[in-house]
């Protein structure tokens, strides 16, 4: 007895359809719609408003104190000029006149005051005790030093202070930052979602960053503006000195004495 076995009918080939798994979906709409159910949003990195207006309340006083930075950092760099300061054909044409005697205590009172440099305030100074003994004409070019000096490190000080600020309100905004993102990821469903925290912490830390953008030149300008006073002071001090030995009584009873034998010896001839 033969039997026929049925031939099964060939199976068709499956057919591969090209789909694109979700994980495809581009990394900025995951996270944007991951970060929308906390009311976050992606750290701006572009724009610098957007910048800002992510940083807080406090991105408002770190802007003041970049603009008011940037102001007096000018302000300074033209106060503190060495050719407004000590101008040196004032001090050379002035320092020559004296030792060549050409100059008696009003005409000098007369040029420092038509200068009006630092230095000119400091040698009138000086000038209004000619004739005294090197020890009050001296004291007098110190007192007049210490206005100078004063007038000279006007505003240096508030490099220092916005130095000093600038990083606590970076931090204080942090704070406020990081306190703000725990309290919307603890009321949203975000077990597992590390993004939110991330964003989060991302955020809060821009004013810190903020601060010591603002910090760090301040710093920068306070150490050099300061250099640059104490340079000034030095060759002030040292001009002074220079003037206590032309106008002292010493000094002018030290000129008498020099001149009379060279007077003897023109009449002589």
């Amino acid at each position: 007895m033969t039997t026929f076995a049925l031939a099964e009918p060939p199976t068709a080939a499956p057919t591969q359809t090209n789909v694109k798994p979700a994980d495809d979906a581009p990394a900025d709409t995951a996270k944007s719609e991951a970060l929308a159910g906390t009311g976050l949003s992606p750290i701006p990195n572009k724009n610098l408003w957007s910048i800002v207006s992510a940083g807080g309340i406090l991105m408002i006083p770190l802007a003041a104190c970049s603009f008011i930075l940037l102001v007096f950092i000018f302000e300074r760099a033209i106060a503190l000029r060495r050719g407004r300061v000590i101008p040196k054909p004032f001090v050379k044409r002035f320092m020559h006149k004296l030792e060549e005697g050409q100059l008696d205590r009003e005409q000098a009172l007369l040029l420092c005051e038509e200068s009006g440099s630092p230095v000119a305030n400091v040698f009138a100074h000086g000038l209004r005790k000619w004739g005294r003994p090197a020890v009050e004409v001296e004291q007098a070019i110190l007192d007049g030093g210490e206005r100078a000096v004063n007038d000279l490190r006007r505003y240096v000080r508030m490099f220092n202070g916005i130095s000093t600020l600038s990083p606590l309100l970076g931090l204080c905004g942090t704070v406020f930052g990081m306190i703000h993102a725990f309290n919307e990821i603890a009321t949203s469903d975000a077990m597992g979602r590390p993004e939110l925290l991330a964003g989060g912490i991302g955020e809060a830390l821009l004013t810190t960053a903020a601060g010591l953008v603002v910090a760090i030149p301040a710093l920068v300008a306070y150490l050099f503006f300061i250099s640059r006073v104490d340079s000034l002071v030095v060759e002030i001090d040292a001009l002074g000195q220079e003037l206590v030995n032309q106008i002292s009584s010493e000094a002018l009873h030290e000129q008498s004495h020099s001149k009379s034998p060279r007077s003897a010896r023109k009449e002589a001839a």
